[in-house]
């Protein structure tokens, strides 16, 4: 009897394979029946141009979610994402208007972003704040260095246009430079977290920080590269940003704080439910940027569509804490 109740116990039924399999890939049906709805609603929709336009809407949106995802792997929460990007956006134009060369312009805004990562680590590694506090004042700080710096007004004009081409131009007249920028990162970030000892690392020291370092791994040291490298991505996606619009925004970047960190627990829902992949937070932005796109072909409102995007948070955290009893603090 003991024999048999253990062969039971640890050969699943074929009801729960088949639940495993619904948890797995609902979302990505969700997202394949947004993309088909759309496709027969709206003729706009399923075009060449309005594909790769997709591509681009997501492309900043994309890159501060991988971002983020590093650092939900170690079990960080980066709220200061948002002004991050409105910092190195601001950074980058000021500097080449000032007559800085393009190049130190970049590894400034990125030496900023950086820099933000390496402050908020020090708060939660060094002092033991809450990553979540930590990181909401620092976003708080950075709200107002933006507006000062700027005194409130947007950069723009003495920007060379190299840089514009950066956020404006496009391979062989068909992929926008950013979306392709989007595309490498999320192929590098990907092969990082899932085929690399750091990303294993990473996932060790989110999973069971205790664990992790009994086996010998650094946690200290990986809850740094997490912060850090939220920061640093969202330094990226300013950069990007402000090439696109032509001119630095003080407040542009300030969505990307709500709508990344939907990509995020969107993507915790399918591949490996609760678990925050690179992968996964691809197609949790690409879901948000097909209901973006689809909704304003069809004549939504911007409101409507913050209201729904809220819902869908909710629901995707809902089903993670459920199912994974994750926990964010």
């Amino acid at each position: 009897m003991t024999i048999t109740t253990t062969i039971a116990q640890e050969k699943p039924s074929r009801p729960m394979r088949l639940g495993a399999l619904v948890q797995k890939y609902s979302t990505l049906a969700v997202l394949v029946v947004l993309f088909l709805g759309f496709a027969i609603g709206t003729d706009r929709f399923f075009t060449g141009t309005n594909l790769v336009n997709i591509l681009q809407q997501i492309s900043m949106l994309t890159i501060v979610a991988v971002g983020l995802t590093f650092g939900f792997a170690a079990k960080e929460m980066d709220l200061s994402v948002g002004y991050v990007v409105g910092l190195a956006g601001l950074l980058a134009p000021l500097l080449m208007v000032a007559g800085v060369p393009i190049p130190l312009s970049i590894l400034a805004a990125l030496g900023a972003g950086l820099a933000v990562g390496l402050i908020n680590s020090t708060l939660v590694v060094g002092v033991g704040v809450p990553s979540l506090i930590a990181t909401l004042a620092a976003g708080s700080i950075l709200w107002g260095i933006n507006f000062m710096i700027s005194g409130g007004r947007a950069i723009y004009g003495g920007i060379p246009a190299e840089y514009l081409a950066m956020g404006q131009g496009k391979v062989a007249g068909i992929l926008p430079y950013p979306a392709l920028i989007m595309l490498v990162i999320v192929a590098g970030s990907w092969f990082v977290m899932e085929r690399t000892t750091f990303g294993r690392y990473l996932y060790a020291v989110g999973g069971n920080a205790r664990a992790a370092e009994l086996s010998g791994i650094k946690v200290r040291s990986y809850r740094v590269y997490g912060l850090a490298l939220s920061s640093l991505f969202a330094a990226i996606s300013g950069i990007i940003l402000s090439a696109r619009l032509g001119s630095g925004q003080p407040n542009g970047g300030e969505t990307y704080l709500l709508d990344g960190l939907a990509a995020v627990f969107i993507g915790m829902t399918m591949l490996r439910p609760g678990t925050a992949t690179v992968m996964g937070t691809f197609f949790g932005a690409l879901l948000i940027g097909i209901m973006n796109n689809g909704l304003n072909l069809m004549g939504m409102d911007t409101y409507v569509q913050s209201i729904v995007k809220g819902i869908i948070i909710v629901i995707a955290v809902s089903v993670v804490s459920r199912t994974t009893k994750l926990k964010l603090l």
